[in-house]
């Protein structure tokens, strides 16, 4: 389907497609005001503006709703048959996972929600279940105004995720990579650092509040830290990279339990923040 295709439908039909994208009521019925979309851009612009900033939580945690828990196959066939294409795709590692971890996904999926009072919400798409396990249990450790925000973020990737899917024939070479990315190096192995959580944070003034995080991948990277087109305001951030846990895992002893590189955003350009880590020394430039 092309935009050209979907502009041609009837209101009420684009709506129906829409929802797949994503489940709030609020967001649909403002996004739609703009209905039919200009082009690919003034879709993406569109929805990212409503749903930053015409949205409550309220809204927000509507859209949650319409997410089955990772790894909760029986909820995939029964609760969410409309989206049931997109989801099972996105969450088609934790169909191979071990029996171990999908107990452990589960278990956690049910600390996560009687803490923060709505669903573990994440981007499953190119994620191993032990990589969503990692992350679930890491957002654990948040605060309920982080995770909402990191939630807001993860569900917006699925929404853009969900567009390529539903217009798959659109023109969506305009969407890069995401304003942020970071690739860690161990150059005591020469090797990428994987499976590092790292948490970006932004200054608050006299504190910091996490707004998203990862884990890097068998390249050491994080291709999808923020989602794509979403600029950050200008103003001072960091990247907390979580070391300690890294050298462990190789039964090493690190002197830095953590990495904190801090860092100014000064505007809508990509920013690339490397590390160079070994057990007693680390670095980092503003890369490209």
């Amino acid at each position: 389907m092309t935009l050209n295709d979907l502009n041609k439908l009837d209101k009420n039909e684009a709506r129906k497609l829409l929802e797949t994208c994503c489940g709030s009521s609020t967001w649909l019925t403002n996004l739609l005001n703009a209905f039919p979309f200009k082009s690919e851009e003034d879709l993406i612009f569109n929805a990212e503006r409503t749903w930053y900033d015409q949205c409550s939580e309220a809204d927000w945690l509507e859209a949650f709703t319409h997410h089955p828990k990772i790894g909760d196959v029986k909820s995939l066939t029964e609760k969410f048959a409309s989206t049931q294409h997109l989801a099972g795709n996105e969450q088609s590692s934790v169909n191979t996972a071990s029996q171990q971890v999908i107990e452990d996904l589960a278990k956690a999926n049910l600390a996560y929600e009687q803490k923060f009072g709505f669903i573990f919400i994440v981007c499953a798409t190119g994620k191993s279940a032990n990589e969503m396990l990692r992350l679930l249990t890491d957002r654990l450790m948040n605060t309920r105004e982080e995770e909402l925000n990191i939630a807001m973020g993860e569900q917006h990737k699925i929404t853009q995720l969900r567009f390529k899917k539903l217009l798959d024939e659109a023109n969506w070479s305009f969407l890069k990579v995401s304003q942020l990315t970071t690739h860690v190096l161990d150059t005591s192995i020469g090797k990428p650092g994987r499976d590092i959580s790292i948490r970006l944070q932004k200054s608050g003034g006299i504190s910091w509040q996490t707004i998203a995080q990862g884990v890097t991948n068998a390249d050491g990277r994080i291709p999808d830290l923020l989602p794509l087109s979403r600029n950050l305001q200008p103003g001072n951030y960091k990247m907390v990279f979580e070391t300690a846990a890294y050298f462990e895992a190789m039964s090493l002893k690190g002197f830095y339990p953590q990495v904190d590189i801090q860092f100014t955003i000064f505007d809508n350009s990509h920013y690339h923040v490397p590390l160079l880590i070994n057990p007693f020394g680390y670095s980092t430039y503003r890369g490209s």
